[in-house]
């Protein structure tokens, strides 16, 4: 069994595919990366002939090898066939100039519907050389992973899953979406404090070594569903090339010509992926990373300073109200030469100081593929609108983030074609999304959507229509000290 993928921490901590994606999180807190990704190449004039699922079984073959042919076909097929509302999965909609690849057309409306319909079935088909076990998925959330997730994972067989949120730091719709969700193996909690208490405090009860051999007398073992976990990620990489393909075809680009990306993005995995595909040979130029309020990352793109003690800010754009950016160590991995301890050295500075900084060289290389910029709500807000004005496209407030700051971006670069990347429908906003086009929002969720559709044409999604009628199934609430007790408890009930 070829084992390829290796801890950003430590490579001498090295696992098979497979394993990797069973495990979700390197023991060392590091996570699996491929050294050879960069030595990879595409067969893009081929690619620019296939659907989107021949795509995604060119990408999982090349980056999973212990996979056989047939259980790729196999996860292909159960992870996208009659799952989307759309036969291209990802569709382009170009306006003019301007390029969207509307990545919500999954079954809860966002872009993490793409990873997260793939994962629980390379996690299933990884399990079956592990009889008896079982896992149990920890996830934190910022909106948009956690319905992803439990939709995916939904009466798996083997596999329970429990999702934390940020209490009152999601939307309504998104909140909704969770605690109606089905499922004789799914638990949802919410949790005093934000997404960064969420996603820290599950990071611990992973790394909880004692509690881990507890479970592992029972045969139980922690996994995420979160993009830390590679099986998550590498789905997102056939985007980014099914984007470029439909380019070409339409004639406005030409095979091998340079495009950018724009991608709103708040643990980094969405962009990360895009550098993925860029590594495999991908003509990417640039790397548009956009930013609301919480603009971490884009002060980290700019100076090398990453630095998490600052204010938290909740925004209308709550899926990328985020502190701490999970994916970004694996991008400081591969530029920095794959140097795992200098990595190690970065985290623990993160984690005891909450703040490192790079060297100016790596600061150097990373610009050369990325570029950084922010929209604080007022400005979000006036975007959707002006898109509207000119479009009739109603675009949610983390797409009309990516617009403003591809608009900025594209006064320095008049020579690339750039492609937006929209990660949710705007009806999980719509109180915000109906504000900014038509100023006042005094009815409930439900009925504001119902005015947006009215009002702008655009149809709202069948799965969002059906929440009104869903009985709220999760009511749990605790504080983030609670975490392992509570999951303690949950496992058992679930996988016991």
């Amino acid at each position: 069994m070829d084992k390829m993928y290796r801890s950003t921490r430590n490579k001498e901590l090295v696992l098979s595919a497979k394993e990797a994606i069973l495990k979700g999180i390197a023991d060392d807190g590091g996570l699996f990366v491929y050294d050879e990704l960069d030595q990879i190449s595409l067969p893009l004039k081929d690619m620019m002939d296939m659907t989107y699922e021949q795509m995604a079984e060119v990408v999982l073959t090349l980056l999973l090898p212990d996979f056989k042919e047939e259980e790729i076909k196999q996860c292909v097929k159960a992870a996208y066939e009659k799952q989307f509302d759309d036969e291209h999965i990802t569709p382009l909609y170009s306006y003019q100039d301007t390029h969207i690849l509307e990545l919500f057309h999954g079954p809860t409306c966002a872009f993490k519907d793409i990873g997260l319909r793939m994962l629980p079935q390379l996690m299933s088909t990884a399990l079956k050389g592990h009889d008896e076990e079982k896992i149990m998925i920890l996830t934190a959330t910022s909106g948009d992973t956690g319905k992803a997730a439990l939709a995916g994972f939904c009466d798996v067989e083997r596999i329970g899953i429990t999702v934390f949120y940020p209490k009152e730091g999601v939307s309504s719709i998104q909140q909704l979406q969770m605690t109606t969700q089905e499922g004789k193996n799914t638990c949802v909690c919410a949790l005093e404090g934000n997404f960064d208490d969420a996603q820290s405090s599950v990071k611990k009860v992973l790394h909880d070594a004692s509690f881990a051999q507890e479970l592992k007398q029972s045969k139980i073992s922690f996994s995420s569903a979160n993009s830390i976990n590679i099986g998550r990620l590498i789905p997102q990489i056939v985007y980014y090339i099914y984007a470029y393909k439909e380019l070409v075809r339409q004639g406005k680009i030409k095979l091998m010509e340079e495009v950018n990306f724009c991608v709103p993005t708040g643990n980094f995995g969405n962009v990360l992926a895009g550098y993925y595909a860029k590594l495999m040979g991908l003509p990417i130029h640039k790397l548009i990373v956009a930013s609301n309020a919480n603009h971490v990352l884009y002060d980290f793109l700019t100076s090398g300073v990453y630095d998490r003690n600052r204010p938290f800010h909740k925004t209308i754009s709550p899926s990328m109200d985020i502190l701490i950016s999970s994916n970004l160590e694996r991008l400081l991995y591969y530029k920095s030469g794959k140097n795992a301890a200098y990595i190690q050295m970065l985290m623990e500075r993160l984690e005891t100081r909450g703040s490192y900084r790079v060297e100016d060289e790596l600061l150097k290389d990373i610009q050369n593929d990325f570029v950084g910029g922010y929209c604080d709500d007022e400005q979000c807000a006036r975007e959707i609108k002006a898109f509207y004005e000119q479009s009739g496209y109603v675009m949610d407030p983390h797409t009309a983030t990516g617009y403003k700051v591809m608009r900025e971006y594209a006064r320095q670069d008049k020579e690339h074609v750039c492609i937006l990347l929209s990660t949710a429908s705007p009806y999980k906003f719509a109180p915000s999304v109906y504000q900014a086009l038509f100023k006042t929002c005094n009815m409930d969720e439900f009925a504001c959507m119902e005015e947006l559709e009215r009002k702008s044409g655009a149809a709202i999604p069948q799965a969002l229509r059906e929440l009104k009628e869903k009985a709220v199934r999760h009511h749990d609430v605790i504080e983030k000290d609670a975490m392992r007790e509570y999951v303690k408890n949950k496992t058992k009930e679930i996988l016991l």
